[in-house]
């Protein structure tokens, strides 16, 4: 009888493992659930447009509706929502003051006059509370017009002028290779393309209406990082060009020397956020972001440039969804300032790379056709892309301003361009190393969004070898019991 029970005990714990081992083999439990993309705050508005459309205007016959009069019925239930909502009002503010009434005489029948008192002392805490919660700012400057003010930003030169270009202008293709890199396990730098597409989302698209400013994600700041001559500075006049908005630079070398003192400072930002306020959208620009954050400042740097550190946290965290202003930061050596200061003040980050050999195909076709030159067969674009490797847009424009002379465009007909000329005004700047391009992916790696991507593709990782190592650990179990069968029978036999 022993010896029934622990045959069946064994083949009990073989049903066991077999069900383990089929749960295994399905990928460890439960899916991992995907990316998933947050509901559209502008998806709803669109559907309740098509919906309009389709109840009212598709089946309506307009041929014979040539002059497009108006329709009396349409307008009649229009308006009577409107005139309904509009008596609903009044008719609820008579029933409010019909129950006040009626709470009254109740109140003065029962005899609770203390109840009254001790209602009203509550009240009026309530509203102490909320008054220091919701205190307003003193204005510095009640009696000033808002053209003296801004007079006077434009005399101390805080408000700029900005030269006129469009966000198609930052010319760049987009990296058809990104998928491929990323099956072989190489995180790709991202395009030109895609940074063009981001500063559009986060800077032009928000801010060109109050209604988008609203309902999309509240974006306060951005810092621009890239090498030198990547187009930093371009992006920000496009974002301002692409709004008509105003451009205040408080960069640390153009405030220097300016409204001196902490009074002159609080003064500075008052004057700069009230007029932001007053005529939206605003652009607040602050060059050589990284300066303001730095750890050592050098002892030949007269400028201040830690002036701002501890009112910009401030500022950034008062301003509300109606304020339609954007601090717009860039950074040619980001790695010199605290990371944790800088990621506090800038919400996003938009990191420029070296451009890729498609970008420079496109940029040296269309910078050399937009300065009066032409494409020929003797001159190979791309042998020019493929060598110019490592040099940043700037370089390129540089280099084909130097060649294309008035001179050199006149005799285009007879000396054809080719991709000689261009290869001396390169050979004398320095391009971009892969070293630098390498100590700008190892600071993105510090910021939040760095940080939560190498914390994704490490779990991505452990996923992966997790479910080899789960394979080898079964096969490795299969073999233990066959050995323990084995021993088994050679018992039986002795």
């Amino acid at each position: 009888k022993k010896g029934k029970k622990k045959k069946g005990e064994k083949k009990e714990k073989k049903k066991k493992g077999k069900k383990k081992g089929k749960k295994g083999d399905g990928g460890g439990g439960d899916e991992e659930e995907g990316f998933k993309l947050a509901p559209s705050t502008f998806i709803p508005g669109i559907d309740e447009a098509s919906t309009n459309y389709d109840e009212i205007w598709k089946t309506r016959d307009e041929t014979d509706n040539f002059q497009q009069k108006y329709d009396a019925e349409l307008i009649k239930e229009l308006k009577r929502g409107e005139v309904e909502s509009e008596i609903r009002v009044q008719v609820d503010d008579l029933m409010r003051q019909e129950l006040k009434n009626l709470k009254a005489a109740l109140q003065k029948d029962a005899g609770k006059k203390g109840g009254k008192g001790s209602a009203k002392k509550k009240g009026k805490k309530k509203d102490k509370k909320g008054g220091k919660k919701g205190k307003k700012e003193k204005d510095l400057t009640p009696d000033r017009t808002i053209e003296s003010l801004y007079e006077e930003l434009v005399k101390e030169g805080i408000l700029v002028q900005y030269p006129k270009v469009k966000i198609s202008d930052f010319m760049g293709e987009y990296s058809y290779l990104g998928t491929t890199l990323r099956q072989a396990n190489i995180e790709p730098m991202p395009s030109l393309a895609d940074v063009r597409r981001v500063t559009t989302e986060y800077g032009i698209l928000p801010m060109g209406s109050q209604t988008v400013h609203e309902t999309s994600p509240f974006i306060k700041s951005l810092l621009i990082a890239g090498p030198h001559g990547t187009g930093k500075r371009m992006l920000v006049n496009a974002i301002c060009s692409e709004l008509g908005a105003n451009l205040m630079d408080l960069t640390a070398e153009n405030i220097c020397g300016k409204y001196p003192g902490k009074a002159g400072l609080t003064m500075l930002l008052h004057l700069v956020m009230k007029v932001g306020k007053l005529l939206q959208p605003t652009v607040v620009y602050i060059g050589n972001a990284e300066k303001t954050f730095i750890k050592k400042v050098p002892k030949n740097d007269m400028s201040d440039p830690k002036r701002l550190k501890k009112e910009l946290p401030k500022i950034i965290k008062k301003m509300t969804a109606e304020d339609r202003i954007m601090f717009i930061g860039t950074s040619l050596t980001p790695w010199d300032g605290d990371v944790k200061g800088m990621c506090q003040v800038y919400q996003k980050i938009v990191l420029i790379p070296r451009p890729d050999y498609a970008s420079r195909y496109l940029l040296f076709k269309e910078v050399i056709l937009r300065m009066g030159g032409r494409l020929s067969a003797t001159l190979d674009l791309s042998s020019l892309a493929k060598i110019s490797d490592g040099y940043t847009p700037g370089h390129i424009v540089s280099a084909v301003k130097h060649v294309l002379t008035e001179r050199r465009v006149q005799q285009l007909a007879r000396k054809p361009l080719t991709a000689a000329e261009f290869v001396t005004p390169l050979a004398r700047v320095d391009p971009i190393y892969k070293e630098e391009e390498e100590q700008f992916k190892k600071w993105y790696a510090k910021t939040p969004l760095g940080k939560k991507r190498a914390k994704l593709k490490a779990e991505d990782e452990e996923g992966e070898g997790g479910g080899k190592g789960g394979k080898g650990a079964k096969g490795g179990k299969k073999k233990g019991k066959g050995k323990k069968k084995g021993k088994g029978k050679k018992k039986k036999g002795k």
